[in-house]
């Protein structure tokens, strides 16, 4: 006994030592840490803790670092192997102070090997959700639908736990940032469709409905005829329940459908909002040419994506690309196959399908507000949070959209609305200025 606790304390006291080794690297330093033993180690003298990073126990960092990438990280905190107390925002920035080689490649082998060993005597940590595992071709049909359903029906109460009252899953737009959740997703709504320029009596698609929330909308505001399209049953019975509540069953209508399947057009308008990130660059000129065939000759396509932004300039060397791999966490545990892609290559495949590209806008300012507010909200019900869906679930998304948010407001990531038009024989239907975008929003 007297052995194995003159081990552990020598670990500990190891583990210590490569922690304020690593606590040198950051300066100015404006978190704080607190040891698995109740040990604050404070921030830097005039610099206020943004967030605490709390150690479980010892073979925590062990268990954070290695093998480095963003997935080590994200498993260790579902696990939770550590915490994070405050602004989980600002604690991603701590990977900016190790882009590149702080330490020789020595002591920095050294520090490998006492957190290793470390981590091998850490508590087994079993999550309540596992990562995705996916079977088939990727992006075939049936994988996709798994991909959709494991990110989507974790469960509708939990999901209405920190969106707004419509449920609308993408990006808000604000006038002056400082509007809540419901005021800028409203907005949103109705920018989509100033920007489609909806008429009463149209037919309105929208690939990947989510809740319905824009059709409600449309339907409601503009009279038109919509029909939106989703691969997840709990949205569509969620959306289908509020249709039926707001008396819209006689203009809304949502089918759970592959997009490559349906063949209900044609439609004089065509949306789609954060749906475009399931797609896969290889699938690009099949969703373009599936919206042409669907929209009628001098039809408008508004597609809103997210899509990899350049990001700062001075960025990571091959030892930050090396040391965090990026991207990882978000397949496994959140979006299975996902990808972003950069806006030239969708705008090229959309080009060569035939559509004429009317209007680029890039929201990322919007973005990155709309992620803050969504983990407030979610960090305000963790309780609430934890019963209708499980520690893991509340975890995982608390930190991928927390990431997200840094990611948009550093210029890593980007979320543009591009606007096309399937021209009738040169003839776009459009006026020839902006300014009934910008007019006061439908009563």
């Amino acid at each position: 006994m007297a052995q194995a606790t003159a081990t552990a304390d020598r670990t500990e006291a190891q583990v210590r030592a490569v922690l304020d080794r690593l606590l040198e690297a950051i300066r100015p330093r404006e978190f704080a840490v607190r040891l698995w033993n109740g040990e604050v180690i404070e921030p830097d003298p005039g610099h206020p803790a943004r967030f605490t990073l709390v150690l479980n126990h010892p073979g925590a960092l062990g268990r954070m670092l290695w093998p480095p990438s963003d997935l080590t990280i994200g498993e260790a905190y579902i696990r939770g192997d550590f915490d994070v107390e405050g602004d989980l925002i600002a604690a991603f920035s701590l990977r900016e102070h190790f882009t590149r080689p702080p330490f020789r490649l020595t002591e920095m082998l050294r520090m490998v090997r006492v957190l290793r060993r470390a981590a091998r005597t850490a508590p087994p940590l079993q999550p309540d959700r596992g990562p995705a595992r996916l079977r088939g071709a990727r992006h075939s049909k049936e994988r996709d639908r798994a991909a959709v359903r494991y990110h989507y029906d974790v469960g509708n109460d939990f999901y209405a736990l920190w969106l707004d009252r419509n449920m609308v899953y993408s990006c808000a737009y604000f006038e002056t940032g400082t509007e809540d959740i419901d005021t800028a997703q409203e907005a949103k709504l109705d920018y989509i469709c100033r920007k489609l320029r909806l008429q009463p009596g149209e037919r309105l698609l929208d690939i990947g409905c989510g809740w319905g929330g824009l059709l409600m909308h449309a339907a409601q505001h503009y009279g038109v005829e919509a029909v939106g399209i989703t691969l997840s049953p709990p949205q569509a019975e969620w959306a289908r329940e509020r249709i039926r509540e707001r008396g819209l069953a006689d203009r809304c209508r949502v089918e759970v459908a592959d997009y490559r399947d349906f063949d209900e057009g044609p439609f004089d308008k065509l949306v789609s909002v954060g749906m475009f990130e399931h797609v896969g660059a290889k699938m690009l000129p099949v969703y373009f040419q599936k919206a042409w065939s669907l929209l009628k000759p001098g039809g408008v396509f508004l597609n809103h994506g997210i899509t990899l932004g350049p990001g700062p300039r001075d960025e990571p060397s091959w030892w930050g690309r090396t040391l965090f791999k990026q991207g990882l966490f978000i397949q496994r545990y959140v979006f299975p196959d996902g990808e972003l892609e950069p806006i030239h290559e969708s705008l090229q495949a959309a080009g060569e399908v035939g559509f004429e590209l009317r209007d680029v806008e890039s929201l990322r300012e919007h973005y990155a507000l709309t992620l803050r507010r969504w983990v407030q909200r979610l960090e305000a019900r963790h309780d609430e949070a934890v019963r209708a869906a499980g520690e893991a679930v509340y975890r995982i998304w608390r930190l991928f959209m927390a990431g997200s948010a840094y990611h948009f407001e550093i210029g890593r990531l980007n979320v543009y609305q591009a606007l096309f038009v399937k021209p009738d024989r040169g003839r776009s239907g459009l006026p020839l200025t902006r300014a009934d975008w910008y007019a006061r929003p439908s009563s």
